[in-house]
């Protein structure tokens, strides 16, 4: 079957499609022994040959699919050129490869989704499936009811106005308050930058829930497979 190279690396469970976009680009990717720069490239999948970084790859792999409640400090990748502690810290043991579901920041905690299923991963993080991720978030002061109406309508950040948001004031007082956000964008820091641009400084940043997940009893830099039915619940959002 002819497909896109970036989705076959991502079946394979490699990476998923941007990240397999990225090892492209940067030369990791053979075809038939040939070197691939070209994004759009298209295979034979079951006669041409694919290695990445000199290794053959295999399409079918069992995949896997497991949840971390991460703690602050820690990069959500796989690997830090500067040595810095990073989520596969967790899963030193797992004899599989899994690679981390959209961003977490690194001084942000909670809810972190891991697989090899590189299908899944690419559709749970494009923004057409306005796939929902609730946070619990400590800011300084307390906001009043007109700067959460500009949240829900939504604000420009770089020049571009953020998708409207689902926001609830839990707690308030004027030295900190706590609130639940919802969203579906997965911009770099969105919430701490959208919390700023109304003046409040995030103090604290727990994701809670994404895609129907809650961390229910899971402690701070624990890990679980997720049960079959969470898997097609996943599956099912996204048309899987």
């Amino acid at each position: 079957m002819i497909i896109r190279l970036n989705k076959f690396l991502s079946q394979a469970g490699i990476a998923s499609r941007r990240e397999a976009d990225r090892m492209i680009a940067g030369g990791r990717v053979k075809v038939n022994n040939q070197v691939i720069h070209e994004l759009g490239c298209k295979i034979d999948d079951e006669k041409d040959k694919v290695e990445v970084n000199g290794r053959k790859v295999k399409r079918k792999q069992a995949f896997i699919y497991l949840v971390l409640n991460k703690p602050r400090g820690y990069l959500v990748t796989l690997k830090d050129p500067f040595g810095r502690s990073t989520v596969k810290n967790f899963f030193i043991t797992l004899k599989k490869s899994v690679f981390p579901v959209g961003r977490l920041d690194y001084d942000s905690e909670g809810l972190l989704l891991l697989t090899n299923d590189g299908e899944l991963a690419y559709r749970l993080t494009h923004p057409r499936y306005e796939i929902r991720k609730t946070y619990l978030v400590k800011v300084r002061g307390e906001p009043d009811p007109s700067k959460l109406v500009k949240l829900r309508k939504g604000i420009l950040l770089d020049g571009r106005k953020t998708a409207p948001a689902k926001v609830a004031l839990l707690e308030g007082n004027p030295k900190k308050s706590l609130l639940r956000i919802e969203i579906y964008e997965g911009r770099k820091r969105e919430i701490r930058r959208m919390f700023e641009s109304i003046g409040h400084k995030v103090l604290k940043l727990t994701r809670v829930g994404f895609a129907g997940l809650t961390l229910e009893k899971l402690k701070s830099g624990k890990w679980r497979f997720l049960q079959p039915e969470e898997i097609r619940m996943l599956k099912e959002q996204v048309g899987l």
